[in-house]
């Protein structure tokens, strides 16, 4: 708790600092009664990019466009996604109401929808790092990239509490340390504002703490079933969302689990009696990607019983004009009353006048994409998320020592951006990736490559994980050698141990990874997490050129079965390689 209380201290430093975006009451009231009922519903709804015609987002008052993991226009070039931008609002800007759509993504480690964006660290590796400084930085180079195309909301950050690493969504959370969380969401959250970047807390709530097995369909935990009273849940989870909306975050998106077997799409005592009553929560709530589906009955009962528990805006990317249809059709026979609407559509307004719709277009030339403020934020993200977990004496290494680099992962941006780049589940296809592998980054650094291991005075072996995203990265079987992991990497362990020399080992990953069988062979171990493009963030830690930092900002434990073992679960602790918190400096 005192941790979270300083991070409020550096909100109140990094607000006075920040432009207001405070929008009049006055005035979105004002438009609110202007609109008929039939464009106030429009306000409501949420489309894929590719899910509705221009025309008929004219027509609806579509409120709000979003683009879904890989989605892009053509290639997902600067200037398609430009073209589309001014298609979408000189649309909205065309209808009845004249209010132009509000357009999200999952900018959730820089702009990672578009080609030649600065991709940083995933939130795990950030939570290594945990410097809010840094974050605030992130948050600003992020809200910049954004800017370039034209999107306004970001559907960031994840405030994920990691409570079983077996979970395929463990790298977008911090920590598994609710003050790592709220420390580094904070100061994000105010970067993204200095650029009037619309900021979305997400999942709430419960999303990390799901129980294993109760998964849905063949998963194993994504969107499972949180089993644990509303009170011990709300005493994990409460403080950092509270850390959130005292920040001034825009929008909270809620989340596919389940409380007690309660969905929380429909679960009006969290969303509305906790969150808004309780906790002042006075932004927008909206839905996930066809979340309120989950709900059990008809499509026509899941839409009255979302919008009635509580969600302002529904994310229904393929079915949005029926989803229309049913909200209004319900509105007029009473199931949802007009002041439940008007409640919404004000929040939607208010969200859109901080985002500075209402005022004439920004010129796209006003922003830079790929700057050098951005790479360099991100490559001094990279060297503080590195974790040095062993090290007999064969780091730092000299620029004079020959190195030969190996391994699945050593030459492969796509491997280290991992899921939610450029495709939902991460792109293995190197044509559409930029940036510096750890192979060039190496390149760039030393002269003393060689091409032989049997010349080199130290070998890096690079291993890791395969890009994956929620639902497909749930696994039981962490280990180097399992489903998620790289072909070739036990190849690659078994060849580097032939050659009889110093092995510094890197493991590119989105969570730990069982390394217990083969850590004696290695001489030094860095975890480097998903370090995005910027490489040369690894390298200038590994030549001392940057201090070793990170820390381990979850457990690591010895096999799979101990992926559930945190820093409150003292009886296993004999499950645990490294303990959170863990993390070698260099004297």
């Amino acid at each position: 708790m005192k941790r979270i209380i300083l991070a409020m201290a550096f909100v109140v430093l990094l607000l006075s600092g920040c432009t207001s975006n405070t929008p009049s009451e006055e005035t979105t009231e004002a438009q609110n009664n202007g609109l008929t009922l039939e464009e106030k519903v429009g306000q409501m709804i949420q489309v894929e990019r590719g899910g509705m015609s221009l025309s008929r987002i004219k027509a609806l008052n579509i409120g709000s466009v979003l683009s879904g993991g890989g989605s892009a226009p053509g290639n997902g070039s600067i200037s398609q996604w430009q073209n589309m931008m001014k298609q979408f609002d000189e649309a909205s800007r065309g209808s009845s109401s004249g209010i132009p759509v509000i357009y999200g993504i999952d900018a959730v480690h820089g702009n990672n929808n578009v080609l030649t964006a600065t991709i940083f660290p995933h939130n795990i590796g950030l939570g290594a790092a945990n410097d809010p400084d840094l974050m605030r930085r992130i948050g600003r180079a992020t809200a910049e990239e954004m800017k370039v195309i034209g999107a306004h909301m970001n559907f960031a950050p994840a405030l994920s509490i990691v409570n079983d690493k077996r979970w395929g969504r463990t790298y977008e959370g911090y920590s598994e340390d609710p003050e790592i969380v709220a420390n580094l969401g904070i100061p994000y959250i105010l970067g993204l504002k200095e650029y009037g970047i619309i900021s979305t807390a997400k999942h709430f709530v419960g999303d990390g703490h799901v129980k294993y097995g109760t998964g849905e369909g063949d998963f194993l935990l994504d969107r499972g079933d949180v089993d644990m009273s509303v009170e011990a849940l709300m005493a994990i989870y409460g403080p950092v969302y509270q850390s959130a909306i005292d920040a001034g975050v825009d929008a909270i998106m809620v989340s596919y689990s389940s409380v007690n077997g309660n969905k929380m799409h429909g679960h009006e005592h969290l969303l509305t009696r906790v969150l808004r009553d309780e906790m002042n929560f006075k932004g927008v709530l909206i839905s996930d990607w066809e979340g309120i589906q989950a709900l059990p009955g008809t499509l026509d009962e899941q839409v009255v019983n979302a919008v009635n528990a509580g969600i302002d805006l529904l994310m229904q990317p393929y079915n949005g004009e029926e989803v229309y249809y049913i909200l209004l059709k319900a509105v007029k026979e009473g199931r949802v009353s007009e002041t439940r609407i008007d409640e919404a559509v004000s929040r939607i307004l208010d969200m859109k006048e901080k985002a500075g719709l209402f005022k004439h277009s920004e010129s796209f030339e006003t922003y830079k994409i790929g700057t050098d403020f951005a790479r360099a934020t991100a490559r001094e993200a990279v060297a503080k998320s590195q974790v040095l977990l062993k090290n007999d004496r064969v780091l730092p290494l000299s620029k004079n020592q020959k190195i030969y680099v190996m391994g699945p992962a050593a030459d492969h941006i796509g491997i280290q951006c991992g899921g939610w780049t450029v495709e939902w589940q991460g792109t293995m296809t190197e044509t559409f990736l930029w940036g510096d592998s750890i192979l060039g980054a190496f390149k760039e650094s030393t002269d003393a490559l060689v091409a032989n291991p049997e010349d080199a005075d130290v070998i890096v072996l690079v291993v890791g994980e395969k890009p994956y995203a929620e639902m497909r990265g749930d696994t039981d079987d962490a280990t180097l050698g399992g489903p998620l992991s790289l072909e070739g990497n036990l190849d690659a362990i078994a060849l580097a141990k032939k050659y009889d020399k110093p092995v510094v080992t890197l493991i590119v990953a989105g969570r730990p990874l069982v390394i217990e069988p083969y850590i004696d062979d290695w001489d030094a171990v860095v975890m480097s997490f998903l370090p995005g493009t910027e490489a040369l963030g690894i390298t200038d830690v590994l030549y001392g050129i940057v201090p070793f930092t990170g820390k381990l900002p979850v457990t690591w434990p010895k096999e799979t079965s101990g992926f559930d073992v945190t820093y409150l679960r003292f009886e296993r602790s004999s499950e645990v390689l490294f303990p959170l918190g863990y993390g070698l400096e260099i004297k």
